[in-house]
């Protein structure tokens, strides 16, 4: 006798669910105890805030768009284990690195954006357009892991006054200081 597909599955979670009750503790498929080797992609002690996120590339033309894969920090952008991203260095300033929750990669915040300022927006580096353009915006969990330098931030912010938005960011720097 063949058994319909929706009894099987009932089953199997009134299985797991009594697997997984205080008689059976050590068979838990949702416990904290992790193996040493296991890579948790969030820490349970760092604050988790939500982000509106958007991402760019390189690859985008851009008015005024004159640095290529260069980051407002002079580095080329990056995108492995470690990911370039760009934000309102007043907010989330030069060497910022966190990660978004379930994501195993750290981003670092090297770059910024003149949509960005004034805003809690983070850009995310894409390597291509279609990479980019299939992120489009999300919010997303992020942890951060260190925060950055204001004192680096207003030290390249310095030297590019002359634009209203680097302004607007380097003056909310020196007045948090």
């Amino acid at each position: 006798m063949k058994l319909p597909g929706i009894f099987v599955k009932f089953v199997c979670v009134i299985l797991l669910l009594f697997l997984n009750s205080c008689a059976f503790n050590l068979f838990n498929p949702f416990s904290e105890n992790l193996s040493p080797n296991t890579v948790r992609h969030y820490d349970p002690n760092l604050p988790v805030r939500t982000v509106r996120t958007t991402s760019y590339s390189h690859r985008e033309k851009e008015l005024g768009g004159k640095y290529g894969a260069l980051t407002a920090s002079g580095r080329r952008v990056r995108y492995g284990r470690l990911r370039s991203a760009a934000a309102d260095w007043s907010r989330y300033p030069l060497g910022t690195r966190f990660k978004m929750v379930g994501q195993p990669h750290v981003y670092v915040v090297e770059d910024y954006g003149r949509s960005l300022v004034g805003t809690g927006t983070i850009d995310i580096y894409k390597p291509t357009l279609k990479m980019m353009r299939s992120w489009g915006t999300r919010h997303v969990k992020i942890q951060v892991l260190e925060w950055g330098s204001y004192k680096s931030s207003s030290e390249i912010l310095k030297g590019r006054l002359h634009y209203d938005h680097v302004r607007r960011m380097y003056n909310s720097i020196k007045a948090k200081s």
